[in-house]
């Protein structure tokens, strides 16, 4: 085997890292290491990424890292040997067939951040950096081979990341809960995920160094990407254009964007929240899940409003014409249309 391990350009230097290359080369697996990728990777990215696995004739792929370095991980083991341009592999309809699934190298996704759950996702997202939009790709066997989840090596991450990437797993599993599409099983994952961010992701944050914090957020998050295997919703539809343009965090955007998602939703989700409180043990029901959303937020220190992130006003009409178009927002409860969709934009900026 001769793997290229794929990381992010913050964790190319830090020890865990390091100590990922020693381990490879004393398996005589050698030492290459790619990490030209963005907080958002783009197609830039990727045709850097398919260049060096070519030109140094690796056979599949360690995606080591935080949500973006998973994402391009699996796109350049996808990708490297296919023909067609990857825009043509959008998750719409059954373009995914288009690929050629006998050159998709192996991939072992090792995550180091408890938030996205890419590792157990057959998708990414890459942002067109001609156009800044998210786009995701989506095929089978883009799914991780193995997966290995060590607590340990989330033990290092900052308090900032620590809660934007536990919140992005708690707006899976909320969005997941959320959608108007039939599926028990998702229910079930995504309400248990809900609890174990509730109970896990304070402490996480208070105490990096917590083991059984680390571990139960993994879980987390790979059982909040399990969930929304049904689709997302409007809070992913909002921020996926907002990083695209303004660069923010993933996870970050999704908690700014939740508490006024939540109250467009309420008619229709407002019921099936009472169970969730009940079961959270949050009083109050739907009205004492939302008050506790707000208030979950603020003990991570997350913005009230996307402009204190450096998201301006003045590109509102373009936001929600790119938000109408991202694929999450048909998972919403409530239909989105251009009103409700602009309204949600200038509660939120």
């Amino acid at each position: 085997g001769n793997p290229l391990l794929v990381t992010d350009k913050g964790l190319k230097d830090l020890d865990i890292t390091t100590y990922a290359l020693d381990l490879m080369e004393a398996a005589g697996l050698g030492r290459a290491m790619f990490s030209d990728v963005d907080a958002n990777p783009t197609e830039k990215n990727l045709d850097a990424g398919i260049i060096a696995f070519r030109s140094g004739g690796h056979d599949g792929v360690i995606a080591f890292g935080g949500g973006s370095a998973l994402d391009l991980g699996k796109m350049i083991a996808f990708q490297a040997g296919q023909t067609r341009p990857i825009w043509d592999f959008e998750d719409v309809g059954d373009w995914w067939t288009r690929a050629n699934p006998d050159v998709i190298a192996p991939i072992i996704a090792v995550p180091t951040t408890a938030g996205t759950g890419s590792e157990v996702g057959r998708a990414s997202v890459i942002t067109d950096s001609v156009t800044h939009v998210k786009k995701i790709i989506f095929h089978p066997k883009v799914l991780p081979t193995v997966v290995i989840c060590d607590a340990e090596l989330t033990v290092g991450m900052p308090q900032f990341f620590t809660a934007g990437t536990g919140l992005d797993a708690f707006a899976h599993c909320v969005e997941a809960y959320s959608s108007p599409h039939y599926h028990p099983m998702s229910q079930g994952i995504a309400l248990e995920g809900m609890r174990l961010v509730k109970e896990y992701l304070p402490r996480a944050y208070a105490d990096g160094t917590d083991i059984e914090a680390r571990a139960n957020m993994m879980s987390a998050a790979a059982m909040g990407a399990t969930a929304f295997q049904k689709g997302l919703g409007a809070i992913h539809a909002l921020s996926h254009p907002i990083g695209a343009v303004y660069n923010t965090h993933h996870g970050t955007t999704n908690a700014v964007c939740m508490p006024e998602v939540l109250k467009m939703n309420a008619p229709v989700i407002a019921e099936r929240f009472d169970a969730a409180a009940a079961y959270l043990g949050i009083e109050g029901g739907f009205a004492g899940f939302q008050d506790f959303v707000q208030e979950f937020n603020d003990s991570f220190k997350i913005p009230h409003k996307l402009s204190e992130m450096g998201v301006g006003n003045d590109r509102i009409d373009e936001l929600t014409e790119m938000a109408l178009k991202d694929p999450s927002t048909g998972g919403n409860p409530v239909k989105m249309t251009f009103e409700n969709t602009r309204a949600l934009f200038e509660a939120i900026i």
